[in-house]
């Protein structure tokens, strides 16, 4: 009782101290359904009981299990392999925290180096840090190295850029001394001749998402080259699959190259945890944010790991701290480096040949489908989007009775675009799958 008595104690400090009279007011701006939900289970169950609940409640979510995924917009349904969750999931690499003891984490600290070896070899860049907490913050980040080194204050985000990293980007720099302009697109790439009006000597970077938001490739060679023209920095934000076939950022001018890690041994999750990418070219190094693990020899000559460089905020950089990231996202970091050890440099690139025939097949098959028209005629990866002439809400329902997730409505994002829709296909997409999909476009 007295400690009930404590903790209510505690919270009304806490309440009249942020200046507020209520948890209720507190919360006044969450809708009432979020903040009740009512389970209805019965005084005294008991646990097998209460067991046997939760399961019939959890049938009801519609999950990769049950239902075929078009859903993308950076968290894609890819086919993982067992030994991923197998090795991650020892109790050495589960347990482990920052390595702050070098000499008491020489697993982990090697874990770490042996996945930013990796990255760099995936993206052609010369260092990578530990890892980051998502695509999103991770182009932030990028963002804010470009503006420390250019000394300039404008950041040229593409249209064609996923609209929440857009929105992520514009937060992070929205207490600074900075801008960003959002480039228009044309037919679903980036238009050329308006990042060529925006270019100026105020421009600390440009930022080119390849494959894009849409699936399109986009002319990264020529964004690179205008951009080098202005003095702008290069911040390419790509797909690591794609990677297996496509050219790599650091061959094709990129400064800096981030990403959204989930594609490597991770699974969607309801959208995380998944990690960040963050790469850089030799002469940014020690502007990078995070950490990065470095390989050394001790005393006796044996090699041994540490961490090379902490640019956090808490460590010896204090007030000089490139960020106040405050750690890496290394579990699931790790995943992605077993699994890229495990697929090599045949394995990447058969799947990502695997994922762009199984787009092109799909893409061919429902534009035999009256009323589905052609988005773009730009190449695209394993994304594409069509304009799909249905009654949403009839089309929703014919998705869900053939056991279909997505695809994606654009108008959410672009309402210049309000039959749109995205699609994300998958190496674990099958002719059945497609032919679910196809039907259900059909008879809606």
């Amino acid at each position: 009782m007295q400690y009930l008595s404590n903790a209510e104690s505690d919270k009304a400090e806490m309440l009249k101290a942020i200046g507020v009279s209520s948890f209720d007011r507190l919360t006044a701006s969450v809708p009432p359904g979020l903040k009740r939900f009512d389970w209805k289970i019965p005084q005294g169950i008991s646990e097998l009981e209460l067991m046997r609940q939760m399961v019939e409640l959890g049938r009801q979510n519609r999950h990769f299990h049950h239902f075929a995924s078009y859903l993308g917009a950076g968290n894609y349904d890819h086919f993982i392999p067992g030994v991923v969750g197998q090795l991650a999931g020892r109790g050495e690499f589960l347990t482990a925290y920052t390595p702050y003891q070098g000499e008491a984490s020489q697993g982990t600290l090697q874990s770490i180096y042996e996945y930013q070896s990796l990255v760099c070899e995936l993206t052609a860049m010369d260092y990578s840090n530990a890892s980051m907490y998502d695509g999103a913050s991770s182009l932030a980040e990028a963002a804010l190295l470009a503006l420390r080194s250019s000394g300039r204050k404008k950041i040229l985000l593409p249209a064609t850029l996923h609209p929440e990293y857009r929105r992520v980007v514009q937060t992070y720099l929205s207490c600074l001394d900075a801008e960003t302009v959002t480039v228009p697109m044309k037919e679903g790439v980036i238009d050329e001749a308006a990042l060529g009006r925006l270019l100026d000597a105020g421009t600390a970077a440009v930022v080119v998402q390849h494959p894009n938001f849409f699936g399109l490739f986009e002319e990264t060679r020529r964004v690179s080259s205008m951009a080098r023209e202005a003095g702008a920095l290069v911040i390419a934000c790509v797909n690591p699959i794609s990677l297996g076939i496509l050219e790599p950022p650091g061959e094709y001018g990129a400064d800096i190259a981030v990403g959204e890690g989930q594609p490597l041994g991770n699974p969607a999750s309801f959208g995380g945890p998944h990690f960040g990418f963050f790469t850089v070219k030799a002469e940014f190094l020690r502007r990078i944010p995070g950490r990065i693990a470095g390989m050394a020899l001790d005393k006796v000559g044996r090699r041994s790991f540490v961490l090379t460089l902490q640019a956090r905020e808490q460590h010896i950089r204090r007030e000089k701290a490139t960020s106040n990231i405050c750690t890496n996202h290394s579990l699931c970091a790790l995943k992605g480096a077993i699994y890229l050890s495990l697929l090599g440099k045949k394995g990447i690139r058969k799947l990502a040949l695997l994922n762009l025939k199984n787009a092109h097949d799909t893409h061919e098959r429902l534009l035999q489908i009256p009323g589905v028209r052609e988005f773009s005629k730009k190449p695209f990866f394993n994304e594409f989007a069509l304009k799909v002439d249905r009654d949403p809400a009839t089309l929703r329902k014919k998705l869900r009775e053939n056991r279909i997730l997505g695809p994606l409505a654009l108008k959410e994002f672009y309402p210049e675009f309000p039959s749109a829709y995205l699609f994300a296909v998958t190496e674990n997409r099958t002719p059945e799958d497609l032919a679910r999909l196809a039907g259900a476009l059909e008879s809606s």
